[in-house]
């Protein structure tokens, strides 16, 4: 089964759910596979993906950076967000191609508005105003529990960083609120159990993706007519991104 040419505008795809539940295995998946189908894809990674944004990962995440409460929390991912979307996001699906991001909005309204209290509410107005209100096409939320995520992190005694080594009440929390975002949106998200088999998630991603390119250019009709095709663009330094 061939996947149809994306018409112009393009497609954004985020990909969420708590950490170690394989987002970036999945995200890398969906990237070749879209590549090899003849679009241009766009992989990219939150916090990150510009030169500002990338500063502010390492800020955030890594430890011994000093106190950071939980406002200054959500504004410095606010911040990388607002400029990864205007300088990575809004081009690439202007220019009809599709964008394949590890983490977007919703998982500051899990992590900052849930996991710190902050109010799921206040923190999704604050992300839709930086981002002048863009919410993915399709949002694949692979749900893992605390115990599992925490177990494949550190399968390989890999350190963990500022938000992976809160506890697991702080991430039952934040699977929680992932869950009721779902809940409350069905029609962009596709929820997929992060326990299954690699291959049986990317197959999952693969048919939902297949169909909302399908709808799209069924939308488009031949007025757009496809997107010029090409390799696959890397936002920034993330096409090994954990």
């Amino acid at each position: 089964m061939t996947l149809p040419s994306a018409p112009a505008p393009g497609l954004f795809i985020a990909l969420e759910g708590g950490d170690g539940a394989g987002k970036s295995t999945q995200a890398a998946l969906l990237t070749e596979m879209l590549a090899a189908a003849g679009h241009t894809v766009v992989r990219t990674r939150e916090p990150g993906g510009t030169p500002v944004g990338e500063k502010l990962r390492s800020l955030v995440l890594d430890h011994g950076q000093g106190e950071i409460d939980a406002r200054c929390e959500a504004l410095i991912f606010a911040a990388a967000r607002a400029a990864h979307t205007v300088q990575v996001i809004v081009p690439a699906v202007a220019r009809g191609e599709i964008v394949v991001s590890d983490r977007y909005i919703d998982s500051s309204i899990a992590y900052q508005g849930a996991g710190r209290g902050l109010g799921t509410g206040e923190v999704q107005q604050l992300n839709e105003w930086a981002t002048e209100g863009l919410w993915p096409d399709l949002t694949v939320l692979l749900d893992v529990s605390p115990e599992d995520g925490r177990s494949r992190r550190t399968a390989s005694d890999a350190a963990e960083d500022r938000l992976e080594s809160e506890p697991d009440g702080f991430h039952a929390d934040i699977r929680r609120a992932f869950l009721a975002l779902a809940a409350a949106h069905p029609e962009r998200y596709l929820v997929l159990d992060a326990g299954l088999p690699a291959a049986d998630l990317a197959a999952a991603v693969r048919g939902r993706v297949l169909g909302v390119l399908a709808a799209r250019t069924a939308t488009a009709g031949t007025a757009t007519g496809p997107t010029a095709i090409g390799p696959t663009a890397t936002a920034g330094d993330t096409a090994g991104s954990p």
